[in-house]
């Protein structure tokens, strides 16, 4: 039995779009071995009274979206910190909140503590491509600055995650450049392709840049949180403007939409494949736990979608296999410089 705890307020629009996304997840009989925890107005939540599958703890404020860590912190009463503080204290399986990020990944952090070994979590988020697949982006904001050592861990942890929750047998893996070539890019990833280069990586590529990211021939691109989070607002901004400019062109004259009646097909076809929706939000790897941020603005079924990321991660014991791969690389290290001095 898996048991994820779910922040029910703090949400763009309100707790109604959340609390059906819950019952798809409790409809779905691939998650029948999954308890729900719901952190809210229990008031609000009296139609779940009847579910054997769902507990309810009752939190009546709200954090604001624009918390930061230290508000996150004394902010004790909110749905948020109880909802962390909740699946803390009874070893719960995972935590899910469409709340502020900002409060959320500095709860999840402190509260869940980082596995042994990694320097830094990593916001990690699945992206469209051209030819449909998903791709997987990490950092995409939990940080502003990087070492080397932690891109080379958010590689690390990149391709566990494509393999385990996306299904990619093998993963294609990228370091995010302004070039393919060995030597290009920042002096941080150019130091961190030597890094996962010398670790035999399966799967590492080498550089790719970003205008090619999204073609669909990487399966995990990798980079600091600075770069990352740009290139996720970069991406989502592009999209929003060629949306636009498409119905603009059909909207011209009498002649243009009559040519969408023939087209419609195709561009329903490409706003499924772009849909954000289906992605659950973002990730946060690296700390000793499951934490899935669903997008602010979820509707019922984003929410649904971030439900089965955090069911498919803990399922897959995500963490245990993170902590497997640091502490295979501390042995493999440790065997290096005990070689050094035979």
């Amino acid at each position: 039995m898996l048991t994820i705890v779910v922040d029910m307020m703090g949400a763009d629009k309100g707790m109604e779009p959340l609390k059906e996304g819950v019952k798809r997840f409790l409809q779905d009989k691939s998650f029948d071995d999954a308890h729900l925890v719901l952190v809210g107005n229990t008031e609000e939540l009296k139609e779940f009274d009847s579910e054997e599958r769902i507990k309810k703890v009752n939190a009546t404020d709200i954090l604001p979206m624009e918390a930061g860590a230290l508000d996150a912190m004394r902010m004790k009463s909110s749905s948020m910190n109880i909802a962390v503080d909740t699946a803390v204290s009874n070893h719960y399986d995972a935590v899910v909140s469409a709340g502020s990020t900002g409060g959320f990944i500095s709860l999840a952090t402190i509260k869940m503590k980082m596995i042994e070994g990694i320097e830094r979590a990593a916001l990690v988020s699945p992206f469209p491509s051209k030819i449909g697949k998903q791709v997987t982006v990490l950092d995409i904001g939990a940080n502003n600055e990087n070492t080397a050592y932690q891109i080379f861990q958010f590689a690390q942890m990149g391709a566990l995650y494509s393999k385990l929750v996306m299904g990619v047998e093998k993963p294609k893996i990228y370091l995010l450049s302004n070039g393919v070539e060995e030597k290009k890019g920042s002096p941080e990833i150019k130091e961190a392709h030597q890094l996962i280069k010398e670790s035999g990586l399966e799967g590492f590529q080498g550089n790719i840049e970003g205008r090619d990211a999204l073609r669909g021939e990487a399966d995990v691109i990798v980079t600091g949180g600075y770069a990352g989070n740009i290139f996720l607002k970069t991406s989502e901004g592009m999209a929003v403007i060629m949306s636009e400019l498409i119905k603009e062109a059909f909207r011209r004259n009498t002649i243009s939409k009559i040519g969408y009646l023939f087209a419609h097909t195709g561009f329903d076809k490409m706003k499924e494949k772009m849909d954000y929706k289906s992605f659950g939000g973002a990730m946060l790897l690296g700390i000793n736990g499951v934490a899935v941020k669903a997008h602010g603005s979820s509707d019922a079924y984003s929410f649904y979608c971030a439900l089965k990321v955090a069911y498919r991660m803990s399922k897959e014991k995500i963490v245990d296999k993170i902590k497997e791969a640091v502490n295979a690389l501390k042995n493999q290290s440790e065997d290096g410089k005990e070689n050094e001095r035979l």
